[in-house]
């Protein structure tokens, strides 16, 4: 079996998808994060002070968390897909004010309603 990487075509849309979901984070578009994340109990994401398990604990998460200080600049970002319908998506961020460096892993699958993440993990490297 032979699994195309990167195609174009799926290759932009996952750029496109993955430039929503940078936008909906730092302007804090709650109902855009909640979209993007696949509604299922099997959903994970792994956060730098928290540890989410299904779809609810992300979306709990997301209506509680704070606004402020969402902000930052992507560095070293890696997208790749594999056939049409499965990518990755890898960044370092560094957030407004702070010299520790982040890094944010997400995992990506097309269904019938579109690309939704299935698994995230965020993490910070302290300086």
């Amino acid at each position: 079996m032979s699994i195309e990487i990167n195609l174009p075509d799926v290759l932009a849309e996952m750029q496109a998808v993955f430039d929503r979901y940078e936008d909906a984070l730092v302007h804090n578009k709650v109902e855009v994060l909640d979209e993007l994340f696949w509604d299922s109990p099997t959903t994970v994401r792994y956060g730098a002070t928290e540890n989410l398990v299904g779809y609810a604990a992300i979306q709990a998460f997301r209506a509680g968390r704070s606004p402020a200080g969402l902000a930052r600049t992507l560095q070293n970002t890696v997208l790749t897909t594999y056939g049409r319908d499965f990518a990755t998506a890898q960044t370092e961020f560094v957030r407004e004010g702070s010299t520790a460096i982040g890094r944010q892993s997400q995992t990506w699958v097309r269904f019938p309603q579109g690309w939704r993440v299935v698994a995230a993990h965020v993490s910070l490297l302290k300086p």
